[in-house]
């Protein structure tokens, strides 16, 4: 029996948060990056806007990302990576919580992630302990206990049955949303049966081109 049993499971990115807030040209409210950002000088002083692409009727939207900040405050390839409409930047912002804050709009992360998990090697029904590590690729809130009922291949009945058990110990409440990494751990044998796969996707109207990030 190994009694040192550990799992890693990785909340995998698979699309880019949708910006919700309302269109200036028409009824929708569902944007998505454009994978470009503008930016403008006066002077020293510089305006930098991400673009996004309404999904209803095309229309392009500005968001601010720095107004009137002087050159010299931003380092040198953070403007580059504006200038060049990085994709990477493109992501961060668009990801970005303090910023979707700042402008008063907020994401829906809905079929922009996926679980991916090595508790199959661990399969079926070892009663030793065994210690998970969740990391985040992207800062997408999940609620707990769709992690566990994914990444084990339980009834939410099931995984509610076994925390209030204390079979599953967790650093969080069950209904809690997570986004950033943690650890459970889980002692006693699981049922006999291998976790489904852990996709949610969600098709998205689309009414111009959209940004697709590349993974790094």
């Amino acid at each position: 029996m190994n009694m040192d049993r550990k799992a890693l499971w990785a909340v995998r990115a698979s699309g880019l948060p949708t910006v919700v807030k309302p269109c200036m040209d028409c009824s929708g409210t569902r944007h998505h990056p454009s994978g470009k950002f503008r930016v403008n000088a006066n002077g020293k002083l510089l305006d930098i806007w991400l673009l996004l692409c309404c999904a209803a009727c095309g229309q392009t939207s500005k968001v601010p990302v720095h107004e009137r900040v002087h050159v010299q405050s931003l380092e040198r390839a953070r403007r580059l990576a504006y200038e060049t409409n990085d994709p990477a930047m493109v992501r961060e912002l668009t990801m970005s919580a303090s910023l979707a804050a700042k402008n008063g709009y907020r994401l829906d992360w809905t079929g922009t992630w996926e679980l991916e998990t090595d508790t199959r090697s661990y399969w079926p029904n070892d009663p030793g302990p065994l210690t998970v590590l969740i990391s985040f690729e992207l800062p997408a809130p999940v609620r707990v206990e769709r992690l566990l009922t994914l990444g084990l291949g339980l009834s939410r009945a099931e995984v509610r049955r076994m925390v209030a058990d204390g079979r599953i110990r967790l650093p969080l409440a069950l209904d809690a949303k997570a986004h950033q990494d943690f650890e459970l751990a889980v002692d006693g044998g699981l049922p006999p049966r291998p976790p489904p796969g852990a996709r949610s996707r969600h098709p998205r109207q689309q009414a111009c081109a959209q940004f697709v990030p590349s993974r790094k």
